[in-house]
């Protein structure tokens, strides 16, 4: 009898600890550069930055939502055209718990606990926590959520195959991953190829206006990342290259005036539910649910402001705008497709950016292509899904 109690004692105490042991791991280097171990079933996800949701949908599919248990909000704050897309088809996304504001300062390190997260996913810098809150992380780590970090922003064209590759790695999405990856370096190698065939002597001068119409003072740019990488890769040498240093910072209109750029390019901060002007600020609408026609008014409206009719780009209608958030997402290969042609248009025109982003969301979306994410003064190509 107690032999018979001490084998039934010995199978519950497998029973129980069968599951801890069936707890695997797997160790992954982040885009940081860190080491980190992972769960090997991650149930319960944490995202720095909520734009982020149409990246996991790449890897997700339909069951974007079902591992994301906290997120900060800045998805909604930023781009409500393509939140509103995704509460329309997912309104399960309103509950989701937001886990501080759009900074690295707001993040709750109390709330991810509560959460149980076993997984914070966050970009290198960014508008959550990034690779200097070190830390947040090792509190983070110490309670049992594994961080790691990914980067479409900072040096996005190194960086993109190597954070879906590691999203894929983690989420078990291998297959995903090495499918959306396929997709991408194939666009990405057409675009490359076509600029190659262009001399650097033929390249334009192009200056970047960074969210137009945000600040009373012009302009703020973008130098070395974000989208000032997609300007090289383009085709184009970037006029604040040479003038500003680090990341971005403001161009003197003087300065441009005197030195006329060849193009100019505006990124779109203002979306349909905005509109084209918040508190009278002349934004560029772009992205989903905009129409072309009211894109293409945005873009006049915005180039009349003081100054800009003055640069030769803008009176010759050689003065384009693209979605801003294309800065913070893989599907920037559409937008440098859109560039290249703009820039050349005599040698690129057999680009079709336009296929890109259809591709996009039909072959890796769970929502659908609707809006217009490039735009020029006077152009006949269009991307416009209504």
């Amino acid at each position: 009898m107690k032999q018979g109690l001490i084998r039934a004692g010995f199978v519950v105490c497998l029973l129980i600890l069968l599951p801890v042991a069936a707890q695997a791991a797997i160790t992954v280097t982040d885009i940081a550069g860190r080491t980190v171990t992972v769960p090997e079933r991650v149930e319960r996800i944490v995202l720095g930055e909520s734009r982020y949701i149409p990246t996991l949908a790449i890897l997700e599919g339909e069951q974007v939502l079902d591992r994301l248990v906290g997120m900060l909000p800045e998805f909604e704050m930023t781009d409500p055209g393509g939140y509103a897309q995704y509460r329309a088809r997912f309104p399960a996304i309103e509950q989701i718990p937001r886990i501080g504001h759009a900074s690295a300062d707001s993040f709750s390190l109390e709330r991810v606990v509560a959460l149980r997260a076993d997984l914070a996913i966050f970009s290198i810098e960014g508008h959550g926590p990034g690779a200097r809150n070190k830390a947040l992380i090792e509190r983070l780590e110490r309670a049992g959520v594994a961080v790691i970090f990914i980067d479409f922003r900072q040096d996005p064209l190194a960086n993109t195959p190597r954070s879906l590759a590691l999203l894929g790695k983690v989420l078990g999405r291998e297959a995903e991953a090495e499918r959306f990856l396929a997709f991408y370096l194939a666009r990405m190698a057409r675009v490359q190829d076509a600029v190659a065939a262009i001399p650097e002597a033929d390249y334009p001068a192009v200056f970047l206006h960074s969210r137009a119409g945000l600040h009373d003072a012009c302009c703020e740019t973008m130098v070395q990342g974000m989208m000032g990488h997609f300007i090289t890769a383009a085709g184009a040498h970037n006029v604040a290259a040479s003038r500003v240093p680090g990341v971005s910072g403001v161009m003197n209109l003087e300065y441009l005036i005197t030195e006329q750029p060849d193009r100019y390019l505006a990124t779109a901060i203002g979306s349909a539910q905005r509109g084209a002007s918040e508190q009278g600020r002349p934004y560029v609408m772009l992205g989903a649910g905009v129409s072309a026609a009211d894109a293409r008014q945005s873009l006049y409206r915005a180039t009349r402001q003081p100054g800009l009719p003055a640069l030769t780009a803008v009176q010759e209608n050689r003065a384009f705008a693209i979605w801003h958030h294309f800065y913070n997402t893989p599907l920037h290969v559409a937008a440098i497709e859109a560039m290249a042609r703009w820039f050349h248009p005599e040698h690129l025109a057999h680009l079709n950016p336009e296929d890109t982003l259809a591709t996009f969301y039909r072959e890796f979306q769970p929502v659908p292509l609707n809006g217009t994410f490039w735009i020029g003064l006077d152009s006949e190509r269009d991307s416009l899904h209504e």
